[in-house]
C-alpha cells in the first residue's frame, strides 16, 4: 500500500530504501530515541531499521513513513502504522522519532491529526493505540492531548538499547472518541 499524507505543514511519504539516507544525520542525533528498543543511530542501524520496516510493510503489518517538515524544508524523522490487526481493525502509531530542531514546533501534531484522520477515515480502523515508555512525560502528554486515553502499564516488558527494562504506557482513542475532538 503506497500512499502519501499531506497538509500544508507536513508531508508523509512511503519510507524507502530509496530515501531513508536523507535521516542518516537525524538519526545519529545523540539520545533521539532515548525510550526506545530501536537502534537507529549510524547508518548500518538505520539501514537494517528500514530494511525491517520494509519486511513488516510486506507482510501488512506495518505502514511506514519518511516526514518531511514543509514549513523548513527539510526531513524531519519517521514514523509508522505498525502491529495493524486488520481483522479487529486496531493499529498502533509508532516508531515515531523527529530531530531535535522539529520537537515542539507543532509537527508532531500536525503529523499524528494526518495519521488518525487516515486511520479512521480511509482505512476504518476503530481503534488507534500509541505505546509509551513510563519516563517518556513529553510523549504521553502529547498523545493525552489527542484525545487518548490511558489503558493500563505493561510492566518491565521492553529492554532499551541500555539494557533498562521499561515500563510501557498503553494509550488507546477509540474512533468515536476522536470524532468528538474535531468538533
Amino acid at each position: 500500500m503506497e500512499v502519501t499524507l499531506e497538509n500544508e505543514r507536513v508531508r508523509l511519504s512511503p519510507l524507502t530504501m530509496e530515501n531513508y539516507e536523507q535521516l542518516i544525520p537525524i538519526a545519529s542525533e545523540e539520545k533521539l530515541v532515548q525510550y526506545s528498543p530501536s537502534d537507529i543511530e549510524t547508518p548500518v542501524a538505520l539501514k537494517n531499521y528500514v530494511t525491517l520496516s520494509l519486511k513488516q510493510k510486506e507482510e501488512k503489518s506495518s505502514i511506514p513513513f519518511i516526514i518531511y517538515d514543509k514549513q523548513l524544508g527539510k526531513y524531519a524523522g519517521s514514523t509508522r502504522y505498525m502491529n495493524i490487526d486488520w481483522r479487529n481493525k486496531v493499529l498502533h502509531i509508532g516508531s515515531t522519532w523527529i530531530g531535535k530542531e522539529f520537537q515542539g514546533t507543532g509537527l508532531n501534531t500536525q503529523m499524528k491529526d494526518l495519521l488518525l484522520h487516515y486511520a479512521f477515515m480511509d482505512l476504518g480502523f476503530e481503534k488507534v493505540e500509541f505505546r509509551i515508555d513510563e519516563r517518556n512525560i513529553k510523549s504521553r502528554k502529547a498523545v493525552e492531548k489527542l484525545g487518548c486515553s490511558l489503558e493500563g502499564v505493561l510492566r518491565k516488558n521492553v529492554y532499551l538499547l541500555d539494557g533498562y527494562k521499561r515500563n510501557t504506557c498503553c494509550y488507546g482513542l477509540l474512533k468515536e472518541e476522536w470524532i468528538k475532538t474535531l468538533k
